[in-house]
């Protein structure tokens, strides 16, 4: 039912948006200028980008335009860097050559054509800027613990006003809560400061958001004390200060109001409004209750409010008068353009309102109305024109202006006088569906001045669609409130005023809802078996249904176990993780329907063995109550084997038509056995019947007796029948022709009839036999025939027979599409637009439309000419279509032909249509010629794809260090006329990245990549030398190898001895207090020392190559780089690589340390907070 309802009030939104369409005047016609697009009044532009002032209008003929500049009149031609796009209004600025900030101002365009004048708003340009932030020295903040305190943040003003956070050095969002929190002009407020409060990172950082640059604040440090922490105190405002202040707000606009209170403990934040009550669904609480937001804000907001700051000793107030002020506004929307018969009369109304009330003004083709030709047919009164008997040659576009204090309003609305014959805009014969019980709309748009009547007809036009249940609206539009079956068919609208009569055809088909007729019902299964859900729909025929299952409301788990049919899902080896609601929704283009069912998966449990079968066949068969088209039959069910026999089948066979060959007849419940069975006329029956359990069908029963029907006439007649031409000049009759049961009795054959549709003609008749298809020779071309097959036998004629409609032979189409034209939407898309030809000289089924389009050449010299031509297919009664993937800046040729079943017609005259300019490809090559230790030399080609006329180059470029890190981005603009460039002072041995890409007048292109490696400098390369190469690196390894080939001799001769050295030899032997003893028994060393303070300690490691490990406090900062804080320029971008500790303290503190982030995962950090 909520379904249902909410698809109602979809329709009812429809509805209204349907009826409110404003009355359009068809371009052919004449009229005076509309702006259909144009810049904002408040024009924030990107001074790094061409600056484009848009000024687009409609008109007939098309309007010229032109613009004035803080007031005065802006001559383009003057200025090189201004250009005005062809057909348009717009502006584009080349700021390549000059400042954004040299064309900050006050513009207006005019569009204007022999029929009036229309205006633009005032557009003020003024480009964003992002100042940088004042150099300062900011001295540490030392308090005591429990005080309250203020981090001032003052960013630099930005247009538009910057976004302001709080980070530390890590770039992590400094914590914010009750007790600390960010004001609405930045600062960083402590309601009270805790010791851990302390440290050395507050940093503001500011993001302007159009120019999307951050910029930091120099880091505050703060230390907080506990020499003498305070009390507990009362909560006091830190912001707003006093007892009560003021604020004023613009209604549609963001109420922001803020209280932040200092107090020990933190005080809590609550707001009310002392003169009613807040808008509950347009009022939030921000920053932990301290900010009140209200959004939308109207005239009821204006008031009091008050905040209250409490903690456990005590309260404080703080009284807000909010005063809501109103830029003008509509009342019931700008003024409307006017079209008028000769003769008539008519208004214009301009109605708004504001606060303080603003002044309304009135201009004629933007000339105030006061200094305007007087006219006897135009009165003003106020915020109303009167118009009284109007005449050819009155038509103007009139301006409203409606101001205040705090902003305007400017409204173009025409009064154009015409004489014109009504047409309906709607489209011919146009197919409306929609779902049975449900609103019908059908559209009559129509055009006339003066304004046509219209009135509707349905099929044979025999009276007027008004009354129920017909609606018929102001702007033609008939509505059905509750469609049915009955109203499908073919609709006429008729439009006419005093200078003539128009009508159309327009076709309604009312659907059959979709409905799901068996439900998926809750199932409870072990877990280990299989599963279904059915989900029986029945739809619409016509209408292609999707069936589509969701578990608890998501999709379907990619599993095979899972099985969808087309009306059922199977679950095979259930899991828990089965368990859920399933849902099947059955969609088609107009409607849908849904139903939902449980599973659960339980345990399985063990079960006493029983043993299933399949049933035993029924016996017993007997045919009463015999008649022509009945008979009863009876039976007696055989054993169930432990499992209820769900259905009977009864079959029959035909020994007359089909013999051995048996067919479904019915299904009857598993508790009944008897059946009334209806039968066909001269068939010679016999039954069998089948039972069916849970394990399957029995084997058929024993036969009945042969019951024989008598012989009747025809029942039905052929389907299918249909009409079409294989020639140009014939009729080809066809039909599924009936089956022996059908046919009810011998001699079955076929009366075919014809007539020419709409010719008043008599019916021609022949009699077919064992044939489904007749041949009529020498028709016209392609006209309609009404046709009709009657079944015929030897006991009579079947009922009288349907008539069905089909068409001759086709033949080759004999017109070209007319008016073939081409508009261009943008560099790569343009719409054709044609004429379609009568149906008449179409001379077939009209199947669409064929447009063949086709690069004339390129308008930029260096590509080359190219003839492919291309072809799209419009199938169906089409007027216009799209040209996609076209080339910018390129000629192209277009023409179009029409198609039946038949073939194609002639072609269209060929049009031709130029593409604006777009972004080039890449160039198609850049190499690295002269390298040398700090520079380079780049060559490259331009663009293969121009797309435009390059207006230059951009190459960035960039270190990449070992670890595939990349450094800051060094970025040069090129001429367009430059192939190669000389990048000096580069650094040495250094490996770079370099990207170039080309730009035209509609943006830079993709960017073509290299990398290389500059020369490493002689003078470092001369100084890392192989150690392994060095004199005395030799000598001292051959020296240790020496001494340990003698200690060696010496060990084996004392072995050989046998004897012991006495202690007193072994202490004079060893005199040199630096020679170590060895042991006796295996000539390793042993430790010796003669003091005791020499001894390492126990459990301490030397390292192997004889240095002694440095503790963390011995770092540098040679191991960190130049500091450890990431650096940046004075735009607010990052610079540099952040590095981390160097290789040998890397090495030897293993992973203890970690690496500062890059400057790219700083800056996502940084965006992941704004």
């Amino acid at each position: 039912m909520m379904e249902r309802r909410r698809m109602d009030a979809a329709l009812l939104v429809l509805l209204m948006g349907h009826l409110a369409t404003a009355l359009e005047v068809p371009l052919d016609l004449p009229q005076p200028p509309t702006i259909t697009h144009q810049s904002p009044k408040d024009y924030i532009i990107d001074p790094r980008e061409n600056i484009i002032i848009h000024c687009e209008a409609k008109g007939k003929p098309h309007p010229s335009f032109s613009w004035t500049r803080n007031g005065t009149h802006f001559d383009i031609d003057q200025d090189s860097n201004v250009i005005m796009r062809p057909h348009s209004g717009t502006l584009v600025v080349d700021i390549s050559r000059e400042k954004a900030e040299h064309y900050e101002g006050v513009y207006q365009c005019t569009a204007r054509n022999k029929h009036g004048t229309a205006v633009s708003n005032n557009i003020v340009v003024r480009q964003s800027r992002s100042p940088l932030w004042s150099k300062e020295k900011i001295k540490p903040i030392v308090v005591q613990e429990g005080v309250s305190l203020v981090l001032p943040c003052r960013p630099p003003a930005g247009l538009p006003p910057p976004i302001i956070f709080w980070m530390d050095n890590n770039f992590q969002r400094l914590p914010q809560s009750s007790r600390v929190s960010q004001s609405l002009n930045g600062d960083l407020y402590f309601s009270n400061v805790l010791r851990e409060d302390s440290r050395n990172d507050y940093i503001c950082y500011a993001r302007f958001p159009h120019t999307q640059t951050i910029q930091q604040k120099q880091p505050i440090t703060v230390k907080v004390l506990n020499q003498d922490p305070m009390d507990e105190r009362r909560p006091t405002f830190l912001i707003p200060s006093g007892s009560s202040s003021s604020k004023m707000v613009l209604r549609g606009q963001v109420l922001e109001m803020e209280c932040i209170a200092g107090g020990l403990p933190t005080p809590e934040i609550s707001w009310t409004k002392v003169s009613g009550d807040l808008p509950a669904k347009r009022t939030s609480f921000l920053h932990y209750q301290k900010t009140l937001r209200i959004v939308n804000v109207s005239e009821s907001d204006a008031g009091d409010y008050r905040c209250t700051a409490r903690n456990r000793l005590g309260s404080v107030h703080h009284t807000i008068r909010v005063a809501v002020k109103a830029a003008p506004y509509w009342i019931s929307g700008p003024s409307r353009n006017l079209v008028l018969a000769p003769g008539e009369n008519g208004v214009l109304t301009c109605r708004a309102s504001g606060t303080p009330k603003p002044s309304i003004t009135w201009a004629m083709n933007g000339i105030p109305i006061e200094n305007s030709p007087n006219d006897v047919s135009r009165k003003v009164e106020d915020d109303t024109i009167i118009f009284t008997d109007v005449q050819i040659g009155s038509s103007a576009v009139y301006q409203c202006n409606v101001s205040n204090d705090y902003g305007y309003l400017l409204s173009n609305a025409f009064v154009n006088v015409l004489s014109e014959p009504p047409r309906v805009l709607t489209p011919a014969n146009k197919v409306y569906q929609v779902i049975k019980n449900h609103p019908a709309l059908i559209d009559c748009a129509s055009f006339g001045s003066p304004i046509p009547k219209i009135t509707w007809f349905k099929d044979s036009r025999s009276s007027t669609l008004d009354g129920e249940p017909y609606i018929k609206h102001d702007n033609g539009t008939l509505e059905i409130h509750i469609a049915q079956a009955e109203h499908s068919g073919k609709y006429t609208c008729v439009a006419r005023n005093i200078l003539g009569i128009y009508e159309n055809h327009i076709y309604l088909e009312v659907k059959e809802p979709t409905r799901i007729l068996k439900q998926p019902e809750y199932k409870v299964v072990q877990r280990g078996k299989s599963v279904v859900f059915e989900c029986k729909v029945k739809h619409d025929p016509s209408l292609i249904p999707t069936m589509t299952w969701l578990k608890d409301d998501g999709e379907l788990p990619d599993d095979e176990r899972l099985i969808v049919d087309s009306d059922s899902l199977t679950i095979n080896d259930v899991t828990e993780n089965d368990a859920g609601v399933y849902t099947c929704i059955m969609n088609t283009t107009l409607d849908h329907d849904s139903a939902s069912a449980e599973l659960t998966v339980v345990e399985a449990t063990p079960t006493p063995a029983v043993a299933y079968e399949k049933p035993d066949p029924p016996t017993d068969l007997e045919l009463t109550d015999k008649k022509k088209r009945s008979v009863q039959l009876t039976w007696t069910p055989g054993d169930e084997h432990n499992s209820p026999i769900k259905k009977f089948l009864i079959q029959y066979e035909d020994s007359l038509h089909n013999r051995g060959h048996w067919h479904n007849l019915t299904e009857v419940p598993g508790t009944k056995t008897t059946a009334h069975l209806k039968l066909s006329p001269y068939v010679h029956y016999t039954f069998r019947v089948l039972a069916l359990n849970a394990m399957g069908f029995s084997r058929p029963s024993f036969p009945s007796k042969v019951y024989k029907t008598e012989a009747a006439a025809p029942d039905e007649n052929p389907t299918g029948v249909q009409g079409f031409g294989t020639e140009h000049d014939n009729l080809v009759i066809s039909w599924k022709p009936l089956s022996g049961l059908q046919s009810n009795g011998p001699g079955l054959h076929y009366r075919v009839m014809w007539r020419q549709k709409a010719v008043d003609s008599e019916w021609t008749t022949v009699t077919v036999a064992n044939n489904s298809k007749f041949v009529v020779s020498g028709t016209p071309t392609f006209v309609p025939y009404e046709i009709k097959v009657q079944a015929v036998n030897d006991h009579g004629a079947g009922p009288d027979p349907a008539i069905a409609i089909g068409y001759s032979g086709e033949d080759f189409p004999v017109a070209a599409p007319e008016n073939v034209q081409a508009v261009v939407l943008n560099s790569t898309l343009a719409e054709v637009h044609w004429d379609p030809v009568p149906h008449r000289l179409v001379r077939g089924h009209l199947k669409g439309y064929k447009v063949t389009y086709w690069r004339k050449n390129n308008i930029h010299k260096h590509n080359p000419y190219h003839t492919e031509k291309l072809f799209l297919v419009f199938s169906g009664n089409h007027s216009h279509g799209m040209l996609p993937g076209l080339h910018p800046f390129t000629l192209y040729s277009v023409n179009v032909r029409v198609f039946n079943g038949k073939g194609d017609g002639p072609v269209s005259s060929d049009q031709h249509f130029e593409t604006p300019e777009g972004v080039p490809g890449a160039p198609t090559s850049l190499v690295v010629t002269n390298s040398n230790q700090d520079s380079l030399t780049l060559e490259w080609s331009p663009p293969h794809d121009h797309n435009g006329r390059i207006t230059g180059y951009t190459l960035k470029y960039q270190p990449v260090n070992n670890s595939n890190e990349l450094g800051p981005v060094e970025e040069l603009a090129l001429l367009a006329n430059e192939t190669s460039v000389t990048l000096p002072n580069l650094k040495y041995s250094t490996r770079y990245k370099f990207y170039l890409n080309a730009k035209t007048v509609r943006g830079a292109g993709p960017a073509i990549s290299q990398e290389t490696v500059t020369i490493m400098d002689e003078a470092v390369a001369s100084r890392q030398v192989d150690i392994a190469t060095q004199g005395w690196f030799i000598g001292l390894m051959c020296a240790i190898a020496l001494l340990i080939l003698i200690l060696l001799i010496i060990c084996f001769i004392q072995r050989n001895k046998g004897g012991k050295y006495p202690v007193k030899e072994k202490e004079d032997a060893h005199t040199d207090p630096e020679f170590q003893p060895m042991k006796e028994d295996d000539c390793t060393f042993v430790e010796y020392s003669d003091n005791e303070d020499h001894k390492p300690l126990k459990g301490s490691r030397t390292p192997s190559n004889g240095t002694v490990k440095r503790e963390d406090s011995d770092d540098s900062l040679v191991d960190y780089g130049e500091g450890g804080d990431g650096q940046f320029n004075e735009d607010g971008s990052f610079i540099g690589q952040y590095s981390g500790k160097s290789a040998s303290r890397d090495t030897a503190e293993g992973h203890e340390s970690s690496e500062a982030p890059s400057p790219i995962t700083a800056m996502n950090s940084l965006n992941s907070f704004v």
